[in-house]
């Protein structure tokens, strides 16, 4: 995709969020079907199933995704996206790159084993290697609208607000 194709797909979406910003809102689901066989839960994505179940360090036994792997890379995918299309709209080439995404992680948080310990990712790194025809000022700016503009890397950056609710029946 070439600037002008970026900027013609763009446009009519710009111009009806700015006369009815109501429009630009839209909320992400994901449902997932829980298996206590196997403790995992069998998701429907957009391209096909996919099984999340424990991970090695928590008992797992390696062969279903690992939804801490998933989360890093919904960034990986987000932040790679996002860096082509605000490339492609500074009339950036990128002619080859990589995104590498890393997130520590302590099991004894998650175990239960030491309650002091967090569970989940303590760091996250986020980290490109890229092959482009830039200075290094139009990648300074490439890096940082990147950051800005990228979904998953801002919401894990300003955690949203967050619930969890249930509702039980009995069954059988």
């Amino acid at each position: 995709m070439n600037p002008d194709e970026l900027r013609a797909a763009q446009a009519p979406l710009k111009e009806k969020y700015r006369r009815d910003p109501q429009s630009a809102r839209f909320t992400f689901t994901s449902r997932g079907r829980l298996d206590s066989k196997r403790l995992s839960v069998k998701l429907e994505t957009g391209l096909g199933k996919v099984e999340a179940g424990l991970h090695a360090m928590a008992g797992g036994d390696g062969t279903l995704a690992c939804s801490g792997d998933m989360l890093l890379e919904a960034l990986a995918a987000c932040a790679g996206v996002t860096l082509q299309a605000v490339a492609t709209s500074m009339g950036i080439a990128i002619h080859a790159g990589t995104v590498t995404v890393e997130g520590d992680a302590d099991f004894r948080g998650t175990l239960g084993i030491d309650k002091a310990t967090p569970v989940g990712c303590t760091a996250i790194r986020v980290h490109f290697d890229l092959d482009a025809d830039a200075t290094p000022e139009q990648l300074a700016t490439l890096f940082k609208l990147t950051e800005r503009y990228c979904v998953i890397y801002q919401t894990l950056q300003h955690s949203p607000a967050m619930s969890l609710t249930h509702s039980v029946s009995t069954m059988g």
